[in-house]
């Protein structure tokens, strides 16, 4: 009789002579998914060939386990008849990452056991201890006005003396954690979508700023702008009138708001969204969850970095559990627009080639100006017949910088220049 094959979570081991392998294997899966079942009596491709059972046996397991694995777990131990045969079956779970077995710290890929570098053993740890709900908020004066009026226009109440313990935004002392500050009327988070002439960060023409508040309020007034954004295009080329979009919203909805949900937060650098003329791209902190592989990820299996946000974001509507975002998100661009590194996921949402004219009639705001450029423009608004070199002079930056300034004023619709080359003057575009 075969029970299948080895993988993240199933180790088999043909006898308890395996045990010190079979610790390492139960250490392994717990740091990977924080569980993990181990059969003695199995061999390594699913046969059984049963495990003979004294009257110390699963006692010199438990106590193997005991003296083996740190920290300490109740391992679950039972004998199983199958096939005719005797096998035992030893269930482990645990929240207490990372596990060591015999003082070594191991980690699960498919069905192997592998030793984790000093690196990846501090990444472990921090993914833990930095979770939103453990980490101390560095703001205790804080209020929830606007997240109580996201649950009232879900006909939703939120008591008073109960709805701070209810959403986990205390931690176990009792003081505002990290996820009550990111969802405060006021914090320190700053969520931009900036928007750049060409197809690199050379030539900033716009910079939103949406932080600095609630963040579900922030994310929902980013999707509110690339809404507006994305034109429709009508084309009149041949017979019949054919209408698209600059992007795909519904796609470009559901990698923001996983960024915002999946985004480690105890980093202290929020999502943010960057549009180029090419394309989109939403940038969330931090790789992959552990105990999630790739080919998971893209099948829409979700383990969320923040569990606790992840529920809010399912009562207010924001997002279903439906697991549905990345697969649409592949279904319509394919995966190579997912860059995926230990540190940041990216999202690259490609825009309609030869439709972009919203995109090219961006004006630079006033955020997107520094002292410079606004030194620029009111020597420009004092005299409009000024040169380059008394610019240059009267701010004592050289010619090169002022060139470049005046260029990026230019794209950005800021100034423009009347009249001839020689002859002509800079008018100032309120």
């Amino acid at each position: 009789m075969n029970i299948g094959m080895e993988t993240e979570l199933v180790e088999f081991k043909k006898s308890t002579g395996e045990l010190k392998e079979g610790m390492i294997s139960l250490a392994s899966m717990l740091n990977k998914n924080g569980k993990g079942v181990l059969y003695f009596g199995v061999r390594n491709d699913g046969e059984i060939v049963g495990q003979q059972i004294g009257d110390r046996t699963l006692r010199e397991i438990s106590q193997g386990i005991a003296v083996a694995i740190k920290p300490q777990i109740i391992p679950v131990i039972v004998m199983e008849l199958l096939d005719e045969k005797n096998v035992i079956k030893v269930s482990v779970e645990g929240e207490e990452k990372p596990y060591s077995a015999y003082g070594k710290y191991y980690m699960r890929s498919a069905d192997e056991d592998r030793e984790i570098s000093p690196q990846q053993l501090r990444g472990l740890m921090l993914g833990v201890s930095n979770s939103i709900v453990n980490i101390e908020s560095n703001n205790q004066e804080l209020t929830f006005e606007q997240l109580k009026t996201l649950y009232v226009g879900k006909d939703l109440t939120l008591r008073e003396n109960t709805f701070k313990s209810n959403l986990n935004l205390l931690t176990r002392d009792g003081t505002y954690n990290l996820m009550a500050g990111i969802l405060a009327d006021v914090n320190s988070y700053s969520i931009k979508v900036a928007v750049f002439r060409g197809t690199d960060k050379t030539n900033l023409v716009k910079r939103n700023e949406y932080g600095y508040k609630c963040m579900l309020v922030a994310a929902k007034q980013v999707l509110d702008y690339m809404e507006a954004l994305n034109d429709t295009v009508v084309d009149m080329g041949g017979s019949l009138r054919k209408e698209s979009k600059l992007f795909d919203f519904a796609c470009f909805r559901e990698a923001w708001l996983n960024a915002c949900l999946h985004n480690r937060w105890s980093r202290q650098t929020p999502p943010a969204v960057y549009v180029y003329d090419d394309r989109i791209e939403i940038l969330s902190v931090g790789g992959l969850p552990d105990g999630l592989a790739l080919e998971e990820f893209y099948e829409g299996k979700s383990k969320p970095v923040n569990l606790e946000l992840q529920q809010i974001m399912v009562q207010l509507d924001y997002i279903e559990q439906t697991g549905h975002g990345v697969p649409l998100i592949v279904s319509r661009y394919g995966r190579d627009v997912f860059d995926i590194t230990e540190n940041f996921i990216t999202v690259t949402i490609p825009l309609n080639k030869g439709k972009m004219g919203k995109m090219d009639n961006v004006k630079m705001e006033n955020e997107s100006l520094d002292v410079v450029d606004k030194k620029i423009l009111a020597l420009m608004k004092e005299n409009g017949d000024i040169t380059v070199s008394e610019i240059s002079k009267r701010l004592g930056v050289c010619m090169t910088t002022v060139t470049n300034r005046i260029r990026r004023l230019r794209e950005g619709r800021v100034i423009e220049r009347k009249g001839s080359k020689k002859k002509g003057w800079w008018k100032v575009l309120e």
